[in-house]
């Protein structure tokens, strides 16, 4: 196939309605518990985990779409968003934000692709942390190591999620990852204060398919640690999530060609 008629499948997470995406080009995909609405794929058939969505998110489907639709002589990018969080259609950053939702988002792939095997969402930093949030959530960290306290730069992706995920949880996860990313991993959450965010990411077929290979392996490895009974609240009930964020910003970089992009954030109660 030609460069030239290769197209971008949108898949959108959600679990609310959003109708002014029904008539796009986005394939909508469902993952609450109620009803879904007519016309969205459902991911509780077939090979599913869609017992787990409230401690999985958004990874319930993106795991359907893996068992049951990916198609590894597909030549067409694909691509999930979520609901609120869509890919821009520029990646400049502007600040006119007259345009509608729709004339916003991504539909397309862009000719900056070319040479590219992978589109992440634009990172995000977790190093501002607030002197009072730091000693009263991240108090174990600091007795063991106080920097964090005075250097913004170690203020890492392993404190901030010590202090928001259950202390000691993202150590207890890497021990179960395969072999060779168990210790690159480790450095790099301890080594930078920064991810990209959301499990959102742009691939071709076969670079998706080791990517789901290689989460859902170590993710299932982490459920004997973890469990489910245990996860509650804000801070653990999405542990699965929050681990597979972690770890999408890692495996992109180091196993692909990958390109940072921008992404709209949209919260419309009416959509």
């Amino acid at each position: 196939m030609k460069k030239d008629n290769i197209q971008l499948e949108l898949f959108c997470i959600t679990n609310k309605r959003i109708k002014f995406l029904e008539n796009s080009s986005y394939k909508l995909c469902w993952v609450g518990q109620e009803k879904a609405p007519d016309g969205y794929l459902k991911c509780d058939n077939k090979i599913n985990i869609f017992s787990k969505e409230k401690y999985y998110s958004e990874l319930t489907f993106q795991y359907w779409y893996w068992k049951n639709k990916l198609d590894l002589n597909n030549p067409n990018w694909i691509g999930f968003c979520q609901k609120r969080r869509f890919w821009s259609k520029t990646n400049q950053q502007t600040s006119d934000h007259s345009e509608k939702i729709n004339d916003r988002i991504l539909e397309a792939p862009k000719k900056e692709w070319e040479n590219i095997e992978a589109i992440i969402c634009d990172p995000i930093s977790v190093n501002k942390i607030k002197k009072i949030k730091m000693i009263k959530r991240g108090f174990r960290s600091l007795i063991k190591n106080p920097l964090p306290f005075f250097f913004e730069k170690k203020q890492s992706i392993k404190f901030h999620f010590d202090m928001h995920h259950g202390y000691g949880n993202i150590d207890k996860a890497i021990d179960v990852l395969n072999v060779q990313d168990r210790s690159d991993f480790k450095e790099f959450i301890n080594d930078n204060y920064s991810f990209n965010p959301h499990i959102m990411f742009i691939s071709k077929s076969h670079i998706m398919n080791k990517w789901f290979e290689d989460l859902f392996a170590w993710l299932f490895e982490c459920e004997k640690i973890f469990g489910f009974e245990v996860l509650k609240g804000y801070d653990t009930k999405r542990l699965y999530a929050y681990l597979a964020e972690r770890y999408l910003s890692f495996w992109f970089k180091k196993y692909t060609k990958s390109l940072n992009w921008r992404w709209v954030f949209y919260e419309n109660e009416n959509f």
